[in-house]
C-alpha cells in the first residue's frame, strides 16, 4: 500500500518528477513529461503497479532524509545495527535525458541492501519485454512496452514473479550506483552515465538558480523551498507551470474527488508569476508570457482555463480502471474535462501577473500587449455570462462574485497599463465596463443583511476565493464589507481553523462526497489578517500552517484536520504560491508595526 502523502520527496529535472517514499521506494514516476503515462504507479495502486524500491534488509533499520542545500537531490541516512549508509536520489540536469540516479554510499559499519523493481507502464496496463545486455561495465536490464523503454545500471538484477531485485552491501567508503533511463522504445538505449559528472552539473545548475533566493525574514525557509517547488513544476523547455506533480490524489479519501493536476492552469501559473515576482524573481516570466502567447493564439474566444505542458488543448478525461487508486480512492483520472469549461476569472487573474511584471521593469515583448489586448477585448462582450468559477463546479453555471470582481481586475489592469504606462486601447469603455461590473457586484453580490460578499449572486452562501477581493484591489482590506465577509468566512467555512472553499453541502458543485480544508484558502486568510492589522492571528495562523509540510517541505493541496494528514494532489503549486504570498504580507505588516509610535 501507499505511504501516507507527507511521507513522499520530490525529486525533479524540471521535465518530470519522481515521488520518493520515506521507505525508499519511488512509487510515482512519470516519463519523459510530468503528463505521460506512468511507469511506476504504487502510489495509485499497489507494489504490483510498479515501483522502484531500495532499502536495507536489516529489520529495524531508521531513515531520515534532507535536500542537498537548495536543491532536489535527496539525501536519505540509514540507520541500522550493523552501519550506516546514504543513498542519494536525483534527477540530473544534463544532456536533456530522462535518468533517474540512486548513490549509494557507505557511512560506517556494513550494511545489506535490498533492489527490487516492477515496471508498469502506460498507468499499470503494458507489462514490459525484460532482458539482460551484456556491456563493458557490466550486465544492464533493458525493458520494452509499447512506445516506453528503459534501461537500468547497476548490480545485476534477477527475476523474481514479475519483478527484478537483487542484494548487495556497501561498506564504510564504498559506492554503489543505481541508475536508470528512460527512451523511446524505437531507439537503442542511451549510453551509460558518467555519474559524477551528472551529480557535480545538476548541484550546480540549482546552486546558481537558488542564489537568486536571497529569502530573509518570517519563514525565509519555507519560502525558499516553495519557490524552489515552483522552479521544478515549471518545464525547462516549454515554460508551462503544472499544478501538481500527481493525478487522483484524494480531496476525500475513499471518494471520488480524484483529479488530474498535471497540466498548465492559467490562473495557477499567473499566480506563481505573482509569487515569483514578489520575491524579486523575473527570470521565469518571459517564458511564461511565451507559454501563454502559444497556448491562447488565434482567436481569443477560443481561449481556455487550462493546456498541456506544450500548450496542448486536447485534454480529454477519462478513468484508467488499470490503478484502484491511492488506498481505494477510485476512480483514478487522466486529462481533465475542466479544460472545457468557462472560467472568467481566469482572464484576470493572467492581466494581474503580467500587470505585476510590468510594474517590476519586465520589458514589453512585440507581442505582449496585444495579447492582453485581446484578452480584454474577448471580455467586454462576455462579462455578463456566469460561469463555472474558480473552483471548477461541476454544477450548473453562476454568476460567482469572485469571476466577476476578477473581470473588474482584467479592466482595471488595462486601464492602469494606459494611463500609468502609456500603452494604447479604448480606455474610456474599459472604464465604463468596469464601473459597471462594480455597481452590479456590489448589488447583486452582497447580503446587506449579512454584510458580506456571497459566493455567487443570489445566495446567502460565502466562499474563500472572497479573501481575494483585497488582494486583487478591489477593495481595502480593512473595507466594513471586506471585514463582514472575513467574519461570514469565519463564520461558516472555518474547520477546526482552518478554512474550506466552500460547504459542499450547499451543492453548488454538483459532486458527491466531501472534502478537507483547502490549504491556499488557508494562507489567503493569513494574508488578508496580515492586511487588516490581525498580525498576532496571522502569525499564529501561519505557524500552524507552515507546521503541516512534511519533512522536506512539501505541501499538497488539502489537509486532513482530523486524522493529522496531508490529501490531495501534491506538491500542489497553488498552496506554496499562497504560502509565499502570506510571508510576504506578514513581512509588510511586521515592517508597518515597527514603524507605527506606540
Amino acid at each position: 500500500m501507499a505511504s501516507r502523502i507527507e511521507d513522499y520527496a520530490l525529486i525533479s529535472d524540471c521535465y518530470t518528477a519522481a515521488l520518493v517514499s520515506i521507505d525508499g521506494s519511488i512509487d510515482w514516476l512519470c516519463m519523459p513529461r510530468y503528463d505521460s503515462p506512468s511507469m511506476f504507479g504504487a502510489l495509485l495502486g499497489t507494489d504490483d503497479h510498479g515501483r522502484w524500491k531500495l532499502a536495507p534488509t536489516p529489520p529495524g533499520a531508521t531513515a531520515s532524509r534532507r535536500y542537498d542545500g537548495d536543491s532536489f537531490t535527496l539525501v536519505t541516512t540509514w540507520i541500522t545495527e550493523s552501519g550506516v549508509a546514504e543513498v542519494t536520489d536525483v534527477m540530473p540536469r544534463a544532456d536533456h535525458r530522462a535518468d533517474v540516479i540512486r548513490r549509494v554510499r557507505g557511512i560506517s559499519g556494513q550494511v545489506e541492501f535490498r533492489q527490487e523493481l516492477r515496471i508498469r507502464f502506460g498507468y499499470a496496463t503494458a507489462m514490459p519485454w525484460v532482458r539482460k545486455v551484456v556491456e563493458d561495465t557490466g550486465t544492464a536490464l533493458v525493458a520494452v512496452a509499447g512506445p516506453d523503454g528503459i534501461v537500468l545500471r547497476g548490480p545485476e538484477l534477477f527475476a523474481t514473479d514479475h519483478e527484478h531485485a537483487n542484494t548487495f552491501t556497501v561498506s564504510e567508503g564504498e559506492t554503489v550506483d543505481l541508475t536508470m533511463t528512460w527512451f523511446p522504445s524505437h531507439r537503442e538505449p542511451p549510453g551509460a552515465l558518467d555519474v559524477d559528472a551528472q551529480l557535480t552539473f545538476t548541484a550546480e545548475w540549482w546552486r546558481k538558480w537558488s542564489a537568486i533566493l536571497e529569502q530573509h525574514g518570517a519563514y525565509a525557509d519555507e519560502v525558499a523551498r516553495s519557490l524552489l517547488i515552483m522552479r521544478a513544476l515549471t518545464h525547462e523547455e516549454t515554460g508551462g507551470v503544472v499544478a501538481a506533480a500527481t493525478t487522483s490524489l484524494p480531496e476525500e479519501f475513499g471518494g471520488s474527488r480524484n483529479w488530474d493536476y498535471r497540466y498548465v492552469w492559467l490562473r495557477d501559473a499567473s499566480l506563481t508569476v505573482t509569487a515569483l515576482i514578489s520575491c524579486g524573481i523575473t527570470e521565469s516570466v518571459d517564458r511564461w508570457r511565451l507559454w501563454l502567447l502559444r497556448a491562447i493564439a488565434g482567436d481569443p474566444k477560443d481561449v481556455q482555463i487550462m493546456y498541456g505542458l506544450g500548450g496542448e488543448r486536447d485534454l480529454p478525461e477519462r478513468e484508467v480502471p488499470g490503478l484502484p487508486g491511492y488506498h481505494g480512492s477510485f476512480p483514478v483520472r487522466v486529462g481533465n474535462a475542466a479544460a472545457l469549461q468557462f472560467q472568467s476569472d481566469v482572464i484576470g487573474e493572467v492581466m494581474v501577473a503580467l500587470h505585476d511584471a510590468r510594474e517590476a521593469g519586465v520589458a514589453e515583448t512585440a507581442y505582449s500587449w496585444s495579447l492582453q489586448r485581446a484578452l480584454v477585448s474577448f471580455m467586454e462582450t462576455h462579462w455578463q455570462a456566469p460561469d463555472q468559477g474558480i473552483w471548477e463546479i461541476r454544477g450548473a453555471p453562476q454568476r460567482f462574485t469572485h469571476s466577476r470582481v476578477m473581470m473588474w481586475a482584467a479592466f482595471d489592469r488595462a486601464i492602469r497599463a494606459v494611463t500609468e504606462f502609456g500603452l494604447d486601447g479604448p480606455v474610456d469603455r474599459w472604464i465604463e465596463l468596469r464601473g459597471l461590473i462594480r455597481e452590479e457586484i456590489e448589488t447583486e453580490g452582497f447580503d446587506q443583511e449579512r454584510n458580506t460578499y456571497t459566493q455567487y449572486y443570489g445566495t446567502s452562501e460565502v466562499d474563500a476565493s472572497l479573501l481575494q477581493l483585497a488582494e486583487v484591489g478591489y477593495c481595502h482590506p480593512t473595507d466594513p464589507r471586506m471585514l463582514g465577509t472575513v467574519a461570514a468566512i469565519e463564520s461558516d467555512l472555518m474547520r477546526d481553523g482552518l478554512v474550506l472553499r466552500y460547504r459542499t453541502e450547499a451543492g453548488v458543485d454538483g459532486l458527491p462526497g466531501n472534502e478537507h480544508p483547502f490549504l491556499a484558502c488557508s494562507f489567503w486568510l493569513v494574508t488578508q489578517y496580515a492586511e487588516s492589522d490581525r498580525l498576532v492571528d496571522a502569525r499564529r495562523l501561519m505557524d500552524r500552517l507552515v507546521g503541516f509540510v512534511n519533512d522536506v517541505g512539501l505541501l499538497s493541496e488539502e489537509y486532513d484536520v482530523t486524522n493529522g494528514r496531508q490529501a490531495g494532489n501534491t506538491p500542489q503549486a497553488f498552496s506554496h504560491l499562497a504560502l509565499v504570498l502570506a510571508a510576504k504580507a506578514i513581512r509588510r505588516a511586521e515592517a508597518r508595526a515597527a514603524h507605527t509610535p506606540s
